[in-house]
């Protein structure tokens, strides 16, 4: 589980400037950037997303305008560079849900995430086939699919058990040279039935076998922590 400290928390009601301030996608993007491969210039991450300088310089500043981003070490005097304040950006489904605004802004951050997965999922790709990541990464990588049944109060367990794992698990694997930056986005979406569906698929799909991946919701761009 992350830490408070690194936790950027949002409640609809006293950041809804911020908010605000997160809607644009690039935005959403730059944070992204800066919190999975660290600080950078406006210049850098122009290169990165495909913009212009003066584009990102302007997202940059209205992203430390609202505390998402400050001013990192800088290697030289010439340029800025920017880090991200926190690892993730949390918020409650339940506090979302009570405004139109505040729930558009949940439904474009998981958008987000998609995308962040599908370049994330180029990118690994890209790394294996071209040598910047070792075999041995080929095995425990991958997506899941599952659809198990469960209750609302399983599914709270299995986010709280996961997050407890992962914790352990980080800190384990703190020190370890072998030790590598992954994407994990976990996902649990219930889905009402569809007419006639009935119980078609009351039981739960089987397990995967090891080292065919994870599945996963949030995790370098924002976390929904519901």
């Amino acid at each position: 589980m992350v830490s408070e400290a690194q936790q950027r928390v949002l409640d609809p009601e006293q950041d809804a400037a911020a908010l605000k301030a997160l809607t644009h996608p690039l935005r959403i993007r730059l944070l992204g950037m800066l919190r999975q491969d660290g600080p950078a210039t406006a210049s850098e991450l122009a290169v990165s997303a495909g913009e212009s300088s003066a584009s990102t310089s302007y997202h940059l500043r209205v992203l430390a305008k609202y505390a998402f981003v400050a001013e990192a070490e800088h290697r030289d005097g010439r340029e800025r560079r920017w880090r991200a304040v926190h690892s993730v950006t949390s918020w409650s489904n339940e506090a979302m849900e009570a405004g139109p605004e505040s729930r558009a802004w949940v439904g474009l951050s998981r958008k987000a995430q998609m995308e962040h997965l599908e370049r994330s999922l180029a990118r690994h790709e890209a790394d294996i086939a071209d040598g910047r990541l070792g075999q041995e990464w080929v095995g425990p990588s991958g997506m899941n699919d599952l659809m198990p049944r469960l209750t609302p109060e399983s599914l709270t367990e299995l986010w709280e058990v996961f997050d407890r794992k992962l914790a352990e698990l980080t800190v384990r694997d703190a020190v370890d040279p072998r030790a590598a930056r992954v994407v994990l986005l976990t996902a649990g979406l219930p889905l009402a039935p569809r007419d006639g569906d009935g119980d078609a698929d009351s039981d739960s799909d089987p397990a995967p076998a090891p080292g065919a991946g994870t599945y996963g919701a949030a995790g370098t761009e924002a976390e929904d922590v519901s």
